[in-house]
């Protein structure tokens, strides 16, 4: 998927672009919107948020609170 305009398998990449998206709104759902016109869904879990892939769901990780 891409992360910053290049293409990315490193899920801290994806991690830092995804916190880096989460400055630029307001609530949690502008947020998983914006991630998900980036090709990533983000679901929300005791833990934090389960990163996926769309349109696949394949998940690739997790962003702690």
């Amino acid at each position: 998927m891409f992360a910053e305009n290049t293409l990315t398998e490193n899920f801290d990449d994806i991690r830092h672009f995804a916190l880096q998206e989460r400055c630029k709104v307001v609530s949690d759902t502008e947020w998983r919107f914006r991630m998900r016109g980036f090709g990533y869904n983000l679901r929300q879990t005791e833990a934090g948020y389960e990163v996926a892939r769309l349109p696949q769901m394949c998940v690739i990780g997790h962003i702690e609170d």
